[in-house]
């Protein structure tokens, strides 16, 4: 089982070197308050000094720490002697003349043996991501190879802070906190809580936000650092046993180094020798649970476990991830080879679509609103039939209009029967409102083919989102279509209304027979009462002389065109008929012309937009389209595509490594 710690530091570089956190591997994660003693625990893992010290945050990038045990050197070159040419051995390290050595995952092919120049290279490194002392997300990778070291992965984070000091930015805590619950909330992260034991652990800010993400405390190991700080009389014994925190995967105490053994440049092999003669001086019962050793060998234990249990789920995490970004990449499409046939394939998908859409045929339906062909339905029989069913036939004719009409076609000879003239002038005025609703149909439906260019790109092909001056060009092909299309549907709309007004048929074997219609009204008439007996003996205004002037009447003469016509007054018997006769004419032939443009509209549309356009489409957009000096012009791919690919063949590339290597582990691995 030792062989996994290895693994998941193999996999962990390759998802550094795409810098993705799409896969949470197993690891330790180091969390603590400024001066908490942190970094004194991590150098006594590695037994040498290469950490960054001093006041302030001094850790202000991740710090990513994978800890390789390897053969003592001669050992080493025993290998190596043995192996000859070959040194592709897993603890084989030619040309390494060093006992320890590390690496940085940005500083490839550069072997570090100064470990004082390992701390100057993360000095450097950190300042070139962060500025005025502030943090930054991006990790540090750091590989230590010693035969002194206990194969281990672990994250050192900034230290926990209250106040900014210096340059630091004034949010530095929110910013601390925030990256620390980033590694933590990881589920498959082990947290090393470190807290001084000369403070008060139930205010220990370690814990706190170990306690957030991991509140039965599965997770967390509490480290208690400084034991030999603690006052005279006081000891960490009730800590230690885990009576005071409990914390489930146990409590261990180590001794760090004073600032004098720092300034006395004293070993941390020395340090180790001290820190156990401590331990069983004061802590006799607990010596051999505490420790800088013990406390290895813990996280040593710990972490392969932990990556025992999480690899069968980070299998099944890669193969998903593997499948998911395979066909990222195949959407993102390959680099174009034959411009031509890209061109044509492209705008052949097109158009297809567009006509789908129209057909309802299309692959991608729509849930929440109509679309294409049903719209367009819709707006036939929904929206335009409503429209005109609600136009009342004589709506905008009163009697006094009627009458009006009926009087200016007779002339001055006053007509003994209802005037055809008046009929025709008065229907033709009904008619004519109907031109206005069906020219808003062929708007409606030319919106909508031109809200169904919209929808196809939303979703076509990756091929046409790749290239957006294509794109662009195809809708403005498909646009001006419709705009040349548009005039002549609305004048064929316009004609079928003219053609109505051209000629009222009043043979129409649908018109009712205009003797019938006043046959009618007069036995209503005659129903009514004796109307018709005072209709004859009824005088018209013409008859009384003395109401009339310049009739025998000695009132004044004066200019009649000047007499104030009245607005509405009662009518006569004969008035009311012939009103009547007229309007029920106007109202039969009106349904009839109603009827024939309801049926006659939605054809037209069709006949000159709808498959007009569909039948067109794909021809236009080649003729306007492919033509070779447009073609590597149309065929420009975008900057961000481009850039998805690379980025998507990156990651995954990297998930087949990934892939490679956890299928190295083999069951007698795991136990």
């Amino acid at each position: 089982m030792e062989t996994l710690i290895p693994i998941i530091n193999r996999l962990q570089e390759v998802f550094l070197t795409v810098g993705s956190e799409i896969i949470q591997l197993p690891q330790i994660v180091v969390v603590g308050s400024q001066s908490s003693g942190k970094s004194s625990v991590l150098e006594s893992l590695v037994g040498r000094d290469f950490l960054p010290r001093g006041s302030g945050i001094v850790t202000r990038r991740p710090l990513v720490l994978q800890l390789v045990t390897v053969p003592p050197l001669e050992e080493r070159r025993k290998q190596d002697n043995g192996n000859g040419a070959k040194h592709n051995s897993q603890n084989s390290f030619p040309g390494i003349k060093a006992e320890e050595w590390g690496t940085f995952l940005h500083c490839k092919n550069q072997i570090f043996t100064d470990f004082s120049e390992i701390r100057k290279e993360i000095e450097e490194e950190t300042d070139r991501c962060t500025n005025n002392k502030g943090i930054s997300p991006e990790p540090i990778n750091l590989k230590i190879y010693s035969p002194n070291v206990l194969s281990l992965t672990l994250v050192d984070l900034p230290g926990i802070t209250k106040v900014p000091v210096g340059d630091q930015p004034e949010d530095i805590e929110t910013q601390v906190r925030e990256m620390i619950l980033s590694y933590i909330s990881n589920p498959n992260s082990l947290i090393l809580c470190v807290s001084p034991a000369n403070s008060d652990l139930a205010t220990s800010d370690a814990l706190k936000l170990a306690r957030e993400v991991d509140a039965d405390g599965r997770r967390t190991l509490l480290v208690v650092s400084k034991l030999d700080l603690m006052d005279a009389g006081t000891d960490a014994l009730e800590v230690l046993l885990g009576r005071i925190i409990p914390v489930r995967l146990g409590i261990i105490g180590v001794v760090n180094r004073s600032q004098h053994d720092l300034n006395t440049q004293k070993s941390l092999a020395d340090s180790c020798k001290d820190e156990q003669v401590f331990l069983q001086r004061h802590y006799p019962s607990l010596a051999s649970r505490c420790g800088s050793r013990y406390l290895a060998r813990t996280l040593s234990r710990l972490l392969m476990h932990h990556i025992r249990d999480c690899l069968p789920e980070l299998k099944t995490r890669v193969t998903v991830l593997t499948a998911q970004y395979q066909s990222r990449l195949n959407s993102c499409g390959q680099p174009v080879e034959d411009q031509s046939a890209t061109l044509l394939q492209i705008v052949t998908k097109f158009a297809a679509d567009y006509c789908n859409t129209i057909e309802g045929t299309a692959r991608h339906i729509q849930t929440s609103e109509l679309c294409g062909g049903a719209r367009i339905c819709y707006i036939f029989h929904e929206t335009f039939g409503r429209t005109l069913q609600s136009i009342d036939p004589l709506g905008g004719l009163n009697e006094l209009d009627v009458l009006t009409a009926i009087r200016n076609a007779t002339g001055p000879r006053p007509a003994l029967f209802v005037p055809e003239v008046s009929f025709e002038l008065l229907v033709k005025k009904q008619i004519k409102r109907l031109e206005e609703p069906s020219l808003r149909c062929v708007e409606l439906v030319h919106e909508e083919l031109q809200r169904i260019i919209q929808h196809c790109s939303a979703y076509s092909t990756q091929e046409l989102l790749r290239f957006p001056k294509l794109h662009d060009s195809i809708v403005e092909v498909v646009t001006s279509l419709l705009r040349k299309r548009l005039p002549i549907t609305n004048e064929m709309v316009h004609n079928l209304v003219a053609i109505e007004l051209a000629y009222i048929n009043t043979k129409h074997p649908d018109f009712t027979d205009a003797a019938q219609v006043s046959a009618s009204v007069n036995s209503q008439q005659a129903e009514a009462g004796d109307g018709g007996k005072r209709w004859k003996n009824e005088k018209m205004p013409s008859e009384d002389k003395g109401s009339m002037p310049g009739f025998g009447s000695p009132t004044k003469a004066i200019n009649l065109l000047d007499t104030a016509v009245p607005a509405s007054r009662k009518l006569s018997t004969r008035e009311q008929r012939d009103c009547e006769v007229i309007q029920q004419l106007i109202k039969c032939y009106f349904l009839i012309v109603r009827k024939s443009i309801q049926d006659s509209v939605p054809k037209t549309v069709m006949h000159f937009l709808v498959n007009f356009v569909k039948e067109h489409l794909q021809s236009e957009l080649v003729g306007q389209l492919y033509k070779q000096p447009l073609l590597q012009e149309l065929l420009i791919e975008s900057q961000e595509t481009a850039q998805q690919r690379t980025e998507v063949a990156q990651m995954l590339e990297a998930l087949k490594k990934a892939s490679n290597i956890i299928s190295e582990i083999r069951e007698t691995h795991l136990w």
